[in-house]
């Protein structure tokens, strides 16, 4: 093989074609493009710019077609309500249950699931040996201002009011309230003796529906411990508190319990109804006179912890017996131990 030597003074390589783009029609070397350097900012999210942009597209399209885009506004603004009412229900009671579980509320409570309270309260103690007598005054023991005709009758339509309305609500815990008030009727609770009346009476034809969820509260000496020791019974029973309070009773009792009562345990009016029978009709005119009286005392005295309503509970307590509350709500223990002539402002779990 020859291998040919070429001298120093050859003439040098070079480029055929050049490496520029030639226009052909003119003959000429076109300029390469110069690649544009995009900085960052370039590329930059700009939230106004957009928000601008969606707003001018917005606008357009509403002078096109008004009702169609307030239309779809008003819907998303319905189903965002919606929404957000879902979720803070969920929340709400997420929370809740997390609460009462954290506290054992819901552990061994033989009533967990009723969530309302319906309160009769006790007025008189039976004494009869048969319950067949129930219409009557002589089958229960009557102080001397409730010895009145038709007083009997009185009782007896506080225990059906009380059964009906627990009846009509499934949630409904119905609890008879009233202590061993009577040192002549023996150790007998009021409570227990509206029970009775109520199972003689076949609870007024609401058995199933009743009986297994009627209980008693026997302690309370006064209207006021009727309302605050059945709020504790209950919450023993079910292992929370009570949402709504209905309390059955005489029909001018009412501004008593409803404007006094439930202002001293601090318990939401709106959720809070008393439902009042009349009295016997020979009784009325005193019975009003009466309760304007003790109505004065406990705007003096709301938790009757003195004077004169303290003095009238001890005289109701004749057999000495020991209350247990608050030891069955410990939440409210602060409620049991207040007195003073202005209302608690301690914590309270429905405040």
């Amino acid at each position: 093989m020859i291998n040919y030597q070429f001298a120093t003074d050859s003439p040098k390589s070079f480029n055929a074609y050049p490496k520029a783009d030639i226009d052909l029609e003119s003959n000429t070397i076109r300029r390469p493009r110069k690649l544009k350097h995009y900085s960052f900012h370039y590329f930059h999210f700009h939230p106004v710019i957009m928000i601008k942009s969606f707003g001018n597209r917005v606008m357009y399209y509403y002078k096109l077609h008004p009702l169609m885009i307030l239309l779809i506004f008003f819907s998303f603004g319905v189903a965002t309500l919606i929404l957000l009412s879902v979720y803070t229900s969920h929340i709400s009671t997420t929370t809740t249950n997390k609460l009462n579980n954290g506290l054992g509320l819901y552990d061994g409570f033989p009533f967990a699931k009723l969530r309302n309270l319906v309160m009769v309260a006790g007025h008189s103690i039976y004494t009869s040996s048969s319950c067949e007598k129930v219409d009557r005054e002589d089958s229960w023991f009557l102080e001397s201002y409730q010895r009145n005709v038709g007083q009997a009758a009185t009782f007896v339509a506080h225990i059906k009011e009380g059964v009906e309305v627990a009846a009509n609500d499934e949630d409904a815990l119905l609890l008879f309230s009233g202590g061993e008030t009577r040192k002549d009727a023996g150790p007998r609770s009021e409570a227990q003796s509206y029970w009775m009346v109520a199972e003689s009476k076949g609870w007024f034809g609401y058995q199933e529906k009743v009986r297994w969820k009627a209980l008693t509260e026997e302690h309370a000496r006064d209207s006021f411990e009727n309302l605050l020791f059945s709020v504790c019974r209950f919450r023993e029973l079910t292992g929370s508190y009570p949402q709504f309070i209905t309390v059955v009773g005489y029909d001018f009792k009412k501004e008593r319990f409803v404007n006094l009562h439930r202002s001293a345990i601090r318990f939401p009016e709106l959720r809070f109804f008393y439902l009042g029978t009349p009295a016997a009709t020979s009784s009325r005119e005193a019975a009003s006179k009466g309760e304007a009286l003790v109505r004065t005392q406990f705007e003096h005295d709301p938790y009757a912890c003195l004077g004169s309503l303290r003095r009238k509970k001890i005289g109701r307590d004749p057999f000495h017996r020991s209350i247990p509350y608050p030891n069955g709500c410990p939440e409210i223990e602060g409620l049991f131990r207040y007195c003073r002539a202005s209302l608690y402002t301690g914590s309270l779990p429905w405040a």
